[in-house]
């Protein structure tokens, strides 16, 4: 197992060790203070031409970051803060401040940016909760400007999954969270020190979880037909504490990394389902049950070269490229403990230095939009950036593409280059310069029959040198391209799930004239955010069609139906066009008549009161689970607002509309608490100064003489959800009882303020207050009694005591045995029932 805090080191001022909690979070007592990293030239090494500068400071104890689609860098903090870094500069307002469980390696430690940021401001959030017991959550915020949306000054705040709750131990809590090119969530999960967690498909900590935005579960994750609620967004498995990961831009390979127990630090290369063997294997495995590391490296405590805790990566695939050409796809990695980057190209596995020194403690590795390497130092609570300040070539990013055009019709090739701006552009003609063709694109106005089969391509040069694109051939056909337009139904128009809908389509050609039927072909796809799924597959042979939205599926509202048509002419020219049908949405909302219980919705657990858009139309399971506690309190489901039954589908109706599951109080059985007296005594008229604390019998008589027999019971407070509905005291009569005995004695609270062993009638307390009970006519020698006693006059006791005194208005006198007998069944008993 991964020890910690082992072979303390002490670099920059700050002690640190081997195996510092997560590795990253350890560094629970780095002086905050420390803000400013070592200056480069003293500390920090590069390869030539790279340098490091400060891009963000006083940000705590960092622990993940995450840049915004304008630039801006969100930074999270363990101690539930978030601030944004602007153009270098930390903003002194905070995004937000969240309230988290910041122990050990708890606290906030993860963020994502949504996808769609520009339009619906979402940022996601990985920490720790305390309520209602310590468990990690995933929630949702919404920016609002530099700051966190707020309603009545509070926080808006939206959780979308609860975790499972969490042991005692506060270590390897993983936190973090990426949107994959699915737009799918990815979360990163710990196994809370517990290495079983990470093969049980009974929970989600050591795993990789798959969420959609919203925390519903997709139904194409690997284990949702195996696996139940919440688990089935387990994606992969068999990790320890997997700190950090990253996505390939413009590709589906997941690096995670794990850190490692007592030997490896590993790089997975994550795929749908994978177990990646913790803790049966650690490091390269030949166990076929396992899927063994892409990438490991050995722990040493005296190599610099290898490391204890791996907590960041980054694949270097940006939009603008600004390193040479040979960091393209390289995939960057950091060691929190021996404070280096490397990195390794995906393809040949070559592992090459980049930062044998950084500084102290990096904790998350991203690639800015600007093309640069920004990595959090933990020891230095600041955002660093690595820039390459010498000239790179030029690249060609996107290649100038072969195209097909009519005769008269323009056409325009383009290209987009990379390196160290500035950049000339010359394009070329079958070789030849085109004068005047300067730009990054190239424009024909006209094509002619003479421009078929020319090649085009473009020399881009700067500073540092040149590069030839591909050569893109023009097709130029003596024949217009048909025209198609789709009849119906209308672009943009509304649908509601279940709705059918007759699509039709025109098509004419300079050429041909009117297209025949033939020339049609239909395609529907089903958008979901930024991913497409076939509706209807492409149908040729017919100017109308029809087809069903569907009911069932996907319940989300980020989602549209695209109706293409594609007309051919008898040339081979084609023509494209689509209309959209928009869902119509509604709010539907979730609640409950108690406070504190949760209902699912498409059978993920949600928080109440809830209430979030759908799809009129499309149907949505309702679910309350029952029983559930609350304070204690066990509730069972009675009913909902609708009618239906605990588990039911609805179509989302047309109008905005409240379900309401109505619970009640669990039937329970009842609990009974026995006591007996912690003190009796017989107060004497004839003998006033005699106390008979000792004796082994009670005796009460209201006159000749006056005799009250003193009884105090020590009263538990009531079991959690329970109330005292039942009271009885049992007695048993001595041989003195006279058979005779017809007159009811009474019991009455007395006051709590005597001792059984100096209680006489002197001393004697009051009986005070309504009858508590009665003790019945007729007493047998030695045989046993009971009398009720009010549940309401003994609540104001429970959890203290009560005296009661035992009396009757007449001469009769009643004997009974004391606490002081030697056989148990004969003392009295105080019988309290609690239901």
């Amino acid at each position: 197992m991964k020890h910690h805090a082992v072979f303390p080191a002490t670099r920059n001022g700050i002690v640190v060790g081997r195996r510092l909690f997560i590795s990253i979070l350890l560094l629970a007592t780095v002086a905050v203070t420390m803000l400013v990293p070592p200056s480069p030239a003293s500390a920090v090494t590069y390869p030539a031409g790279f340098t490091q500068t400060t891009w963000g400071t006083g940000l705590g104890r960092v622990t993940a970051m995450a840049f915004a689609p304008d630039g801006r860098l969100f930074v999270v903090a363990q101690d539930g803060t978030v601030r944004i870094v602007k153009n270098g500069t930390t903003l002194p307002t905070p995004f937000l401040k969240i309230t988290t469980d910041d122990q050990g390696e708890r606290g906030l430690t993860g963020i994502a940016i949504d996808p769609n940021f520009a339009t619906n401001k979402y940022v996601y959030l990985y920490y720790a909760s305390f309520t209602p017991v310590p468990h990690n959550r995933v929630s949702r915020f919404v920016a609002d400007g530099d700051v966190a949306l707020r309603s009545g000054g509070a926080v808006v705040e939206t959780p979308i999954l609860d975790l499972d709750n969490l042991s005692t131990v506060n270590i390897h809590n993983g936190g973090a969270m990426n949107f994959g090119a699915d737009g799918k969530l990815y979360v990163a999960v710990g196994e809370n020190a517990n290495g079983s967690n990470s093969q049980n498909l009974n929970n989600l900590l050591g795993k990789v979880l798959r969420i959609n935005a919203d925390g519903t579960i997709p139904t194409d994750n690997p284990f949702f037909a195996t696996a139940s609620g919440k688990n089935r967004a387990i994606w992969a498995l068999g990790f320890r504490n997997p700190f950090t990961f990253t996505f390939q831009p413009g590709t589906n390979k997941i690096f995670v990394n794990d850190v490692g127990g007592s030997a490896w630090e590993e790089i997975n290369d994550t795929v749908r389902g994978g177990n990646y063997g913790w803790p049966t294997t650690e490091g390269p495995t030949t166990d076929p049950r396992f899927i063994s590391p892409f990438y490991a490296y050995p722990h040493d405590t005296a190599a610099p070269v290898n490391g204890c805790a791996i907590t960041g990566g980054a694949f270097y695939n940006p939009a603008t490229m600004r390193y040479p050409s040979d960091y393209v796809g390289d995939y960057f990695f950091a060691d929190f403990c021996n404070h280096w980057i490397r990195r390794i190209d995906p393809v040949t596995k070559t592992v090459t230095d980049f930062a044998t020194t950084t500084t102290p403690h990096p904790v998350d590795l991203k690639v800015g939009p600007d093309g640069n390497l920004y990595y959090l130092s933990r020891g230095s609570g600041a955002v660093v950036r690595v820039t390459y300040t010498g000239s790179l070539a030029p690249t060609i990013q996107t290649q100038p593409a072969s195209q097909t055009v009519g005769t008269g019709e323009s056409v325009t090739f383009s290209v987009v280059a990379g390196g160290t701006g500035p950049f000339s552009y010359q394009w070329q003609r079958n070789g030849a310069n085109i004068a005047g063709a300067t730009g990054s694109s190239y424009t024909l106005s006209s094509a002619s029959a003479g421009d078929n089969g020319a090649g085009f391509r473009v020399v881009v040069t700067n500073a540092a040198g040149s590069v030839t694109s591909s050569v893109a051939t023009l097709t130029v056909k003596n024949d217009a391209a048909p025209t198609g337009t789709i009849s119906s139904p209308l672009n943009d128009v509304k649908y509601v799930g279940g709705q059918t809908f007759t699509y039709n389509g025109t098509a004419t050609d300079p050429e041909d004239g009117t297209l025949p039927a033939s020339a049609f072909t239909w395609t529907v796809d089903f958008h979901h955010d930024q991913h497409v799924h076939p509706f209807v597959p492409p149908t040729t042979g017919s100017r109308t069609g029809q087809f069903t939205i569907a009911t069932t599926g996907h319940t989300e509202t980020n989602v549209w139906y695209r109706i293409h048509l594609t007309v051919r002419d008898s040339g081979g020219r084609t023509q494209d066009s689509y209309v959209d049908l928009r869902p119509t949405v509604v709010p539907i909302t979730l609640r409950s008549n108690t406070p504190g219980l949760s209902l699912n919705l498409d059978d993920q657990p949600r928080t109440l009161p809830l209430t979030t858009d759908s799809v009129v139309g499309v149907i949505r399971k309702l679910g309350a689970p029952s029983p559930q506690t609350v304070g204690g309190v066990a509730y069972q489901f009675d009913t909902w607002s609708d009618g239906g039954s605990a588990t039911h589908d609805v179509a989302t109706p047309a109008v905005a509309t409240t379900y309401t599951a109505n619970f009640k109080p669990a039937a329970t059985s009842p609990v009974v608490i026995t006591r007996t007296p912690i003190a009796d005594a017989t107060a004497n008229a004839g003998a006033p100064t005699t106390s008979n604390g000792t004796s082994a019998s009670l005796a009460s008589q209201g006159t000749n003489p006056g005799q009250i027999a003193y009884l105090r019971f020590a009263l538990p407070a009531a079991p959690a959800g329970k109330t005292l509905t039942g009271a009885v005291l049992r007695y048993r009569t001595t041989t003195l009882a006279s058979a005779g005995t017809d007159e009811p004695h009474t019991i009455r609270v007395s006051g709590d303020a005597w001792s059984e062993a100096t209680l006489n009638w002197a001393n004697r307390p009051a009986l005070t207050g309504a009858a508590l009970g009665t003790l019945p006519a007729g007493a047998v020698p030695n045989a046993a009694y009971s009398a009720g006693v009010s549940p309401a006059s003994l609540q104001p006791f429970l959890g203290t005591s009560v005296s009661m005194g035992i009396t009757s208005a007449g001469t009769d006198r009643l004997w009974f045995w004391s606490r002081e007998h030697a056989a148990a069944s004969y003392r009295p008993q105080l019988v309290l029932t609690f239901s």
